[in-house]
């Protein structure tokens, strides 16, 4: 086989699954871990961090390539994405829905070794990560759909955990569709010209000039349901600690965005990470301090 061709084809694979862009698969891991570590008080089982983590890798690339072929007939007409494998004809679609169906089966694999509710939440899971994709298609605000298929593994963690969903993981997966919302509506805004074009439908053409003011309202409501948890669960003082700085970041971010740029929005996007990580750090810090 030629090399090259070899070479280009493995290429097309890494960015379909987008293994040149881990932002996106910190962003569905952090709030897991965040579960993760408060269900278990700190002192996880080594095998289930490596199964949240792996699932979590596996199931963002599945929903990679699977949004990508369910965008395929959009991807070409949006500045963003044109270069997307499937966009460039570098990979049919079928090729692109065997990949992802292989990935989630992969991940399911993992999560067999969990309690049988936590299997039972995978297939709810999986209903709406396939659902996610076809929603910018009807529903005004999409964003709300990605806050909860990117949160699914915080009830997950709980039933793998204590074999129960008690409050505090449906208040931390609603900070997480804030979360979600403020940083998919940043990602939204880089495209929304060529959206409107296309008669998509996003968070970000839905506000319209009050698309900053949705998206530091969305980064406040995260921050008050993740406080009220701290307060609920007599969280110490670390866990504020990276809620401050998750706040410092928020406010760095509305420097970003109040210009409406596509670099501004894309830079702020991509480093919603770093609030992710600050509240996992004070987590972690409340259990080893």
């Amino acid at each position: 086989m030629d090399r090259a061709f070899l070479a280009a084809r493995i290429n097309a694979y890494e960015r379909l699954v987008r293994l040149d862009k881990p932002v996106g698969a910190l962003l569905l891991l952090w709030p897991t871990l965040w579960a993760v570590w408060i269900a278990s008080a700190g002192y996880p089982r080594y095998e289930v961090v490596v199964i949240f983590v792996a699932g979590t890798f596996l199931m963002r690339s599945a929903g990679c390539a699977f949004n990508d072929w369910a965008d395929r007939n959009f991807d070409a007409h949006v500045e963003r994405t044109r270069d997307r494998p499937l966009a460039r004809g570098e990979i049919r679609p079928a090729e692109a829905l065997a990949v992802g169906a292989l990935l989630a089966l992969v991940a399911f694999c993992f999560v067999l070794f969990l309690k049988p509710l936590a299997i039972r939440l995978s297939f709810v899971a999986l209903a709406i990560a396939v659902t996610y994709p076809f929603l910018k298609r009807f529903f005004f605000m999409p964003q709300l759909g990605l806050g909860i298929a990117f949160g699914f593994g915080i009830p997950m963690a709980y039933a793998a955990i204590r074999n129960s969903l008690p409050w505090e993981c449906w208040a931390m997966l609603a900070a997480n569709v804030c979360y979600a919302f403020a940083y998919d509506t940043e990602y939204a805004m880089v495209d929304r010209e060529d959206d409107r074009k296309l008669g998509l439908r996003t968070s970000a053409i839905a506000l319209g000039r009050f698309d900053v003011a949705g998206v530091m309202a969305s980064y406040a409501g995260m921050l008050a349901i993740l406080a009220w948890v701290g307060v609920a669960l007599r969280l110490s003082w670390p866990y504020y600690a990276g809620l401050g700085v998750a706040a410092a970041v928020m406010l760095w971010h509305y420097t970003l965005i109040r210009g409406r740029s596509r670099e501004g929005c894309f830079k702020a996007f991509r480093h919603n990470n770093w609030v992710g990580a600050a509240i996992f750090a004070g987590i972690a810090l409340h259990f080893y301090l």
